[in-house]
């Protein structure tokens, strides 16, 4: 059986030339990119070409981009550096209630610790509404931490009209790219962001890389310490090898982007159109309009998502009831009880599946077609 993955969202399998020069870097470059002597200093290059090509395709500057262990790692590194070098200014924090738990726990923390934390709603297509995020903003408001895409239902928030908002605000805005980046057109200086998270492994680069980037000159502290690594920000010896992976990563990703995107669209707009052929019974969870490429999370009325997934898995399909980091939990999404209320039936009949670069349009006719099977037999 061909088994087909349609879970980009939750990782993606790494491209060749990504295994190639990771390998490559293993192999050859073992030197410590801090030592000054001609071992390091050949780490060392590997280290900051990485850096000035990730700059270049993201529009900024070479020091601006620090290297992490993942989004996860970039998320907090974001978010407890920020409010550390601002809390003289206040103790105001705004984010939503449908972040990754990547963002929600470190917020969750931060109200222990004496922050207040405003969770945006979301309407039912998953975007918050701007006239309530403008009524949440006040004059203590030091962070504001709002995804660029969903990972869940892929829904695009308004991040210019944040970065607009915020133009002359003390506050610093965030925003967790991580599904984002590399098919979506950010621009972040005119979007206004101060800081974007970025993760390898959803881009076919390898899982524990990733990177932060911090506008010079927004207030931010350290969080990890112990050498000078990462202009201070983030210590600890780089993980050269996956680095270079992630360079790759990225280089592909930019180099492809319209057609990858385009190739995407056309596959998850094919699976709707055959969906709705073979008369299957489904919903689209989140925006069509404002939404990622290649995700799409479906309510599927009279279905039951851990017997939907495990039918799936035996036609050879691989997908997902919604984020990896909550797989096993008897907890429903967060995300849709945002969109829908706790409950909804939406939170026990939903599926997402998100494509990726080895996805093709027969795929979506296949998934289809056995959805369809699928949902007889239920």
């Amino acid at each position: 059986m061909n088994r087909i993955y349609a879970d980009h969202a939750a990782t993606t399998p790494m491209l060749p030339e990504v295994t190639a020069v990771m390998v490559d870097v293993m192999e050859k470059t073992y030197g410590n990119p801090s030592s000054i002597h001609q071992t390091g200093r050949a780490a060392r290059k590997i280290l900051d070409d990485a850096r000035t090509l990730i700059a270049s395709k993201l529009g900024v500057h070479f020091n601006e981009i620090h290297f992490t262990s993942g989004g996860t790692e970039a998320d907090n590194l974001a978010i407890f550096g920020t409010v550390d070098a601002m809390q003289p200014k206040g103790k105001h924090i705004i984010t939503t209630e449908v972040e990754h738990h990547a963002v929600l726990h470190p917020c969750q923390e931060l109200e222990k610790r004496g922050f207040e934390v405003t969770y945006l709603k979301v309407d039912e297509n998953g975007r918050i509404s701007m006239d309530e995020f403008a009524s949440a903003l006040r004059e203590d408001t030091i962070l504001v931490t709002v995804m660029y895409g969903n990972n869940e239902v892929g829904t695009l928030q308004p991040i210019r009209e944040i970065g607009a908002l915020l133009k002359d605000h003390q506050a610093i805005f965030h925003t967790d790219a991580v599904q984002a980046f590399g098919l979506s057109d950010i621009q972040v200086s005119e979007e206004g962001i101060d800081l974007l998270s970025v993760s390898s492994h959803k881009i076919n680069g390898p899982k524990g890389a990733g990177f932060l980037y911090i506008k010079n000159g927004t207030p931010h502290h350290a969080t990890v310490f112990g050498g000078e690594q990462e202009r201070k920000k983030r210590a600890g010896t780089e993980n050269l090898a996956a680095i270079a992976g992630l360079a790759e990563a990225v280089e592909y990703a930019f180099d492809n982007k319209e057609e990858k995107t385009a190739k995407l669209v056309e596959i998850k707009e094919m699976l709707l159109d055959e969906l709705k052929k073979s008369g299957v019974q489904f919903n689209v969870n989140g925006s069509l309009e404002h939404s990622l490429p290649h995700v799409v999370n479906l309510s599927i009325p009279g279905t039951e998502i851990e017997s939907l997934l495990i039918n799936l898995d035996l036609a050879g399909i691989a997908a997902s009831s919604g984020s990896a980091c909550t797989a096993g939990s008897v907890e429903p999404s967060h995300v849709l009880a945002a969109m829908y209320g706790p409950e909804s039936e939406k939170l026990y009949n939903s599926v997402r599946f998100s494509f990726g670069t080895n996805n093709t349009v027969e795929d979506a006719i296949y998934i289809a077609q056995s959805l369809k099977k699928i949902t007889d037999r239920f």
